[in-house]
């Protein structure tokens, strides 16, 4: 999605269900204008007050954050906020949000297939409800629905599963028929003629769409009010290790002291966990996504269908955002292919032919780290003081804010949570996998 500033969405937001931390968050101090201020500086093109300022790098930090994107700047937040961490750095080699939280499609949903899943994406979804008020920033949050086709009887069979374990989770999620599916989304061929008839889909009434661009500021403006280091165009180039503990950082603008490191990249995590001596068992592909002209809003849910290997979302100014699942290759490429564009249109139009007169405006990629189980890798490592975040799959977006509140507190008391203890990186030398693929093979 493109960038753009924080007009409310459309639709009205669903009430939140409140933090279930006893902690109250210590927000940064935000400037306030008048109406009046507000406008004379829209007119004269004045200059803004920065969000966050430059720093210069600091010899020694308490813990060093590498990946300026969301999990990196969540992380960072929840410990200031949250464990009194403030003397912290988040480096990143490009901008903040540069990444794959600047170069996915938005997408936010807790209905997943297994338990641990669930009950992680769930609390992240939580989470976002409330974020808006928690950071003091218009963060865009639509909760429009989501919806996953079923195309044929075993695509039926693995929606009612998930809806079942989605229940007992808490979860709201339900099997409906084509003829509720055709009222959601009045555009959908759901006739019998269609090239694949729709059987049914899983609806999730709280998922929808977030704005990303604000979701990073939010997270970025909140963490850097309290005192956290935001360096930009600082690169990583080696990580210290001493008798099996993380000592310090190697990076382009000079060496940092620190007893702990955090891995949250994308794209990057294989290379730099190589850096500290943890071998991360990760595969790096390319994601593919693309965006429409904008037209008049006629698509308030989020449609998803595994079969056809797409998604497709309306956003607040009227583009469609369209994906697909990851390309069928590794690569650090994140060039846009015609094969894509084609292919995508395609199945598109298969489920919604009224569609076939718009002009695609653009597309884009970003780069996936996948794991043999679909599930993400957290937690402790082997290297005393170097935590991981990865291997988020197509998936990590919508995990951003739990994935922060949770690391934040394994490093801060040394514990590692209930909601993440089952996606450490040990789980497959012991086998025991978090096997996700039929709930998030798909894109989103």
């Amino acid at each position: 999605m493109e960038s753009g500033g924080a007009v409310q969405s459309r639709h009205s937001n669903r009430p939140g269900s409140g933090r279930t931390s006893r902690r109250r968050t210590r927000r940064a101090p935000q400037p306030r204008y008048s109406a009046g201020r507000l406008l004379s500086k829209g007119l004269t093109k004045a200059d803004w007050p920065k969000v966050w300022r430059h720093h210069d790098l600091k010899p020694r930090y308490d813990v060093v954050i590498i990946g300026g994107g969301l999990h990196g700047l969540a992380t960072a937040y929840y410990l200031a906020a949250y464990h009194g961490v403030r003397n912290i750095a988040v480096l990143d080699k490009g901008y903040l949000g540069g990444g794959g939280s600047g170069r996915n499609t938005a997408i936010v949903r807790s209905n997943y297939l297994t338990p641990e899943g669930v009950r992680f994406y769930d609390r992240s979804l939580k989470l976002y409800e409330n974020l808006a008020s928690e950071l003091n920033f218009n963060v865009m949050f639509s909760q429009r629905g989501h919806l996953t086709l079923a195309h044929n009887d075993g695509g039926l069979r693995t929606m009612r599963w998930r809806a079942e374990v989605n229940k007992v989770q808490g979860v709201d999620s339900e099997v409906i028929g084509p003829e509720e599916i055709k009222k959601l989304v009045p555009s959908m061929d759901t006739s019998a003629q269609a090239r694949y008839p729709i059987l049914g889909a899983l609806y999730h009434p709280p998922g929808g769409i977030i704005r990303h661009d604000a979701v990073v500021w939010g997270y970025a403006r909140a963490a850097a009010g309290l005192g956290v280091h935001l360096h930009q165009e600082t690169e990583v180039t080696g990580i210290d290790v001493r008798h099996g503990r993380v000592t310090g950082v190697r990076t382009t603008r000079g060496d940092i002291a620190t007893g702990t490191v955090v891995n949250c990249t994308a794209g990057w995590a294989t290379l730099i966990s190589e850096m500290a001596g943890v071998e991360m068992p990760v595969t790096t592909s390319p994601l593919q996504a693309a965006v429409t002209e904008p037209v008049k809003p006629f698509l308030d849910t989020v449609v998803v269908s595994g079969t056809l290997h797409v998604y497709v979302s309306q956003t607040d100014r009227g583009e469609l955002v369209f994906g697909a699942s990851v390309d069928p290759f590794t690569s650090y490429s994140v060039r846009g292919s015609l094969e894509f564009v084609e292919g995508l249109a395609s199945n598109v139009l298969k489920l919604m032919p009224g569609l076939s007169k718009m002009r695609l405006l653009r597309q884009w990629a970003g780069l996936c780290d996948m794991t043999p189980d679909y599930s993400p890798i957290m937690g402790p490592t082997s290297v005393e003081g170097f935590f991981v975040d990865v291997g988020w799959g197509t998936y990590g977006f919508k995990a951003g804010p739990v994935a922060g509140e949770a690391m934040a507190e394994c490093i801060s008391t040394g514990r590692t949570p209930q909601i993440i203890a089952h996606f450490g990186l040990d789980r497959f030398r012991s086998g025991r996998l978090v096997g996700e693929k039929g709930a998030a093979a798909v894109g989103h």
